[in-house]
């Protein structure tokens, strides 16, 4: 074994795959990974992609495993929490990657004492460079939060934050992708409005993202220095920027962030 333990993964959607390939990489070996999935089919397809074994029941994979990772919609979480409860060995930590469900929701289904880490992490996860954020339920030690650190480190960035901005995580990088995606493809549109083609203008457009976020991250500089150097005086950035102010882009951005928060919010009072 690794150090890190037996590892179950409960449900093999996109963010499961992500858990399970970040899981690997961060050394835990094949044979103590499991995966559970409602679809055979899938089941089989990440058995035979990554090697590891699948099984058809949460319960028994869970009543072997040292950390179960709950990587399933919130619809669907009560009814695992409730089916694996009575197979799971006192100390496993059950890691939560369930968009707006507190850790104590999982704790109020599961036996008293289980450490519950709740995560929220993001789709870019999947290819490693994900933004992920972690909190502790009320069992949950620092060598609880740190373990689990160890399962993600793999994923991108994970940092710890306090169970009350979780909903503030959940409209920055959880959603957040969804944000960047929208503004890449509104800048590719304007370009084949100005005479490129689509292929031309979405690779543009994509190369320029991924560049400014290298050169943010690397440089370490504020964002609004960087912008300031691309912004000439009477130059065509800031005639763009200004159009930008105009319509309210800054505004608008801000609204979103507070609209996916609250309901953030919403879903995590309906259960």
């Amino acid at each position: 074994m690794s150090g890190l333990g037996r590892v179950a993964v409960i449900g093999g959607g996109v963010m499961g795959e992500a858990i399970l390939a970040a899981v690997l990489r961060a050394g835990v070996d094949v044979d103590d990974v499991t995966v559970s999935e409602r679809s055979a089919a899938r089941a089989t397809e990440l058995a035979a992609r990554y090697g590891v074994r699948a099984a058809d029941g949460s319960a028994k994979v869970a009543g072997r495993a040292d950390v179960v990772v709950v990587a399933l919609k919130p619809k669907d979480v009560p009814a695992t929490l409730v089916e694996i409860a009575p197979a799971l060995r006192p100390g496993t930590v059950v890691v939560s990657v369930a968009a707006g469900l507190t850790t104590g929701s999982f704790e109020a289904l599961l036996p008293f004492g289980t450490p519950v880490v709740r995560v929220m992490a993001n789709t870019p996860a999947v290819i490693g460079a994900g933004a992920s954020a972690l909190c502790a339920g009320t069992d949950a030690t620092p060598e609880h939060l740190e373990l689990v650190e160890r399962l993600l480190a793999a994923t991108g960035l994970v940092l710890r934050v306090a169970e009350a901005d979780m909903d503030a995580v959940t409209a920055i990088s959880g959603s957040g992708p969804a944000y960047v995606f929208y503004l890449v493809d509104a800048l590719a549109e304007a370009g084949v409005l100005l005479g490129l083609t689509r292929p031309q203008a979405l690779a543009l457009a994509t190369a320029t993202f991924r560049g400014a976020a290298e050169l943010l991250d690397q440089s370490g500089e504020h964002p609004v220095v960087l912008r300031e150097r691309v912004s000439s005086p009477g130059g065509t950035t800031v005639a763009a920027l200004r159009e930008l102010d105009a319509h309210g882009v800054r505004a608008a951005v801000l609204a979103a962030a507070q609209a996916a928060r609250d309901r953030s919010r919403e879903l995590a009072a309906g259960h």
